[in-house]
């Protein structure tokens, strides 16, 4: 059981590794995919406070439409109250209490929609400064990226007309090396066939009784005679 609880976490450690490899590879495709993403959520973040800013604008109208009933109606209230007619003075002063209470809740929506919209406006400019803060970042990236490649290809090509070279100036040396023992062949070959033609050449011409021959032992010792009875 051990085993299979070992083989199962090495098996999950090889995912992750190969995951993370992918990831690795696909990096600048993944964050210009993320910046899409945001730039996308920004939108709708704008399309968000545009709705919110109408909302308000609507609730403030409103208000102001509110409160020139209210003072419509409380002028209808003093007429009402001139003539001396309580009871209808009193029903236009329920129909003021009740737009008093419409004016209070559209108040409160505007107040509202106005702090949402200044907090989602202060979000937006935050999140467009630092959106455009990364791509700022993501073009230095690409540019370090396509600067390095450019320096990899080269140290590549460097390195093969290393090889090619080396591999070329072997050759060479081994060229030269056969040319070298090709001319000491010849020149052995030359020096043999002129002590052949020399040793020719003194056999002929001492049968011809021309070359002088070699002095025998008999003539070497009259010399010495010779010599010692001088003394």
């Amino acid at each position: 059981m051990n085993i299979w609880a070992k083989m199962m976490t090495a098996l999950r450690g090889g995912v992750n590794e190969a995951g993370e490899a992918i990831v690795d590879s696909q990096a600048l495709r993944i964050l210009d995919q993320e910046i899409r993403d945001a730039s996308e959520q920004l939108k709708q973040s704008k399309d968000s406070l545009a709705s919110i800013i109408a909302r308000e604008k609507l609730a403030k109208e409103k208000c102001a439409t509110l409160k020139q009933k209210i003072e419509e109606h409380e002028g209808y209230a003093i007429k009402a109250l001139d003539q001396e007619n309580e009871s209808l003075a009193h029903e236009v002063a329920e129909k003021i209490a009740d737009l008093e209470s419409q004016l209070t809740t559209e108040q409160d929506s505007s107040r509202n929609f106005a702090e949402s919209a200044n907090n989602l406006r202060s979000a937006i400019n935050q999140t467009e400064s630092n959106l455009r803060r990364l791509k700022q970042q993501v073009d230095t990236v690409k540019a370090t990226e396509n600067v390095q490649r450019a320096q990899e290809a080269v140290a590549e090509r460097h390195s093969g007309s290393n090889s090619k070279l080396r591999t070329a100036m072997d050759s060479l040396e081994r060229i030269k090396e056969k040319q070298a023992l090709k001319a000491a062949t010849m020149s052995a070959a030359s020096d043999l066939a002129n002590d052949s033609s020399n040793s020719s050449l003194d056999a002929k011409l001492q049968e011809a009784g021309i070359a002088p021959t070699g002095k025998s032992a008999d003539d070497i010792l009259e010399r010495l005679k010779k010599k010692s009875s001088d003394k």
